[in-house]
């Protein structure tokens, strides 16, 4: 069974580069990857400070919260 791994981010520069780099490396094969962009989609917010999500670009991987350099707070998109 696939891990879920969820990648947050505002669609800025920083978390466009993080996404491409960073969380289409993942492999498709061990991880189920949602893609969540919070400037589109703001009702996610909650869900993603509930997972531990300070700033984005942010990946979680197994409940994990890793944060990716520095795009936006979370409270700069609410």
């Amino acid at each position: 069974m696939k891990s879920k791994a969820t990648f947050y981010h505002a669609g800025c520069p920083v978390c466009i580069s993080a996404e491409q780099n960073v969380a289409q490396a993942l492999d498709p094969n061990r991880y189920e990857l949602d893609v969540i962009h919070l400037g589109e989609r703001k009702e996610k917010i909650a869900e993603a400070k509930a997972q531990g999500v300070q700033s984005v670009p942010a990946l979680i991987l197994d409940d994990q919260p890793f944060h990716i350099n520095f795009g936006a707070s979370l409270t700069d998109l609410a």
